[in-house]
């Protein structure tokens, strides 16, 4: 993902849906979505329809965990042959790749571990009627014509089920200015897996955003001792998926 540094070209929908508000583009993905924010308090997401997840199964996801825990409320959603769209309320406060947090990342990273934590402490497994497990989740990619290395699909034994984000790379938290995680967005993907799934890919995440030297500090905010096998193999299933 990239957060756009050109100038983006309103989708006619996007313009439809943001009526007579004011469009800023905030982010671009990797197959051609947009999010937008408007003046007047929300985000219109756009893009193309894709396997692996839609914005209506982030709609569902959504309105499912907002009984739980804090995630933008879902005000429309819809889908045409080719596109879809997605449009949530604004929730105060900044993306952990926020510019004001990429100069804090020791901060914002302790930040995140401890939301991401909070996040499987609230969310019901026993009521969550969504997997992000191996089996699905390569089942998910084979339909997609990817064909996962056979090692992958023996997985190590669940540490802990509970309800993944299913895409908690650092963006998709937002923080207060004190450092504290007050929502999670980006859902499409949150089912029940073992708890290491999230936490491999947050903490690489790390990486990516910040810099290296700081995987290992976002586990222990989530308050656990690193487990090499189980973050090894889910980082190698996030690429191989």
């Amino acid at each position: 993902m990239s957060i756009p540094v050109d100038d983006v070209t309103v989708p006619e929908r996007v313009r439809e849906l943001a009526g007579s508000a004011a469009l800023t583009p905030v982010w671009e993905n990797g197959i051609g979505g947009l999010t937008f924010r408007t003046d007047d308090g929300r985000f219109v997401k756009w893009g193309p329809r894709y396997l692996e997840a839609s914005m209506r199964a982030e709609a569902e996801r959504m309105r499912w965990a907002s009984t739980w825990t804090l995630v933008p409320h879902v005000q429309d959603q819809g889908e045409d042959r080719t596109h879809e769209w997605l449009v949530t309320s604004a929730i105060p406060g900044r993306s952990a790749v926020d510019p004001f947090w990429i100069a804090r990342p020791e901060a914002a990273v302790r930040a995140v571990g401890a939301a991401l934590r909070q996040l499987h402490d609230a969310l019901p497994v026993a009521e969550c009627p969504w997997s992000w497990g191996v089996e699905d989740r390569i089942a998910n990619a084979a339909e997609r014509g990817i064909v996962v290395a056979g090692r992958l699909h023996a997985a190590p034994a669940i540490d802990r089920l509970v309800v993944c984000h299913g895409d908690a790379c650092v963006p998709n938290t937002l923080l207060d200015d004190a450092g504290r995680g007050i929502a999670h967005v980006d859902l499409a993907a949150l089912g029940a897996a073992d708890r290491w799934a999230d936490i491999a890919v947050a903490s690489m995440s790390t990486a990516w955003n910040y810099g290296p030297g700081y995987e290992d500090l976002l586990i222990e905010a989530y308050g656990v001792d690193p487990d090499r096998e189980r973050l090894a193999y889910y980082r190698d299933l996030w690429d191989a998926t």
